[in-house]
């Protein structure tokens, strides 16, 4: 299994960091390789280059009251958060889909619904789990 992962091209994981203006404000951001390929990616969709994606990221983030402190790793999250809704279905792989123009609340809505039936099971099972590791 591992060997899928360790035989990536390790320049995936490369740090880099990034400048940028953030509200006005120079910062920079360190990320792997990869998320950075990710965001471009995704800014793509809506005609944002990657900082203009990541300032706009960084706003709403700031307005919805979320700490501002691990904001590098609410961007990974992003990231990941993006290819499993395409895996799901959520978020068309065609390119030219923007993601502004999809409908979060339904989205939203269904992942929490999906998320509903499924942990129901899996309590059942590490309860199951646990009660055979007593006996």
């Amino acid at each position: 299994m591992c060997r899928l992962f360790i035989g990536a091209e390790p320049g995936l994981w490369e740090p880099q960091t990034r400048s940028m203006r953030l509200d006005g404000i120079s910062t920079s951001v360190r990320l792997e390789r990869f998320f950075w390929t990710v965001l471009e990616e995704i800014g793509r969709r809506d005609d944002l280059s990657l900082s203009q994606l990541v300032a706009k990221l960084s706003r709403e983030c700031a307005e919805a009251g979320h700490d501002p402190a691990n904001f590098a790793s609410f961007l990974r999250v992003c990231c990941g958060r993006y290819q499993a809704l395409q895996m799901a279905g959520e978020i068309p792989t065609a390119p030219d889909v923007a993601i502004a123009s999809l409908d979060a609340e339904g989205i939203l809505m269904r992942e929490r619904q999906r998320q509903a039936a499924t942990q129901p099971a899996e309590r059942r099972q590490v309860e199951g789990a646990s009660s055979a590791a007593i006996s």
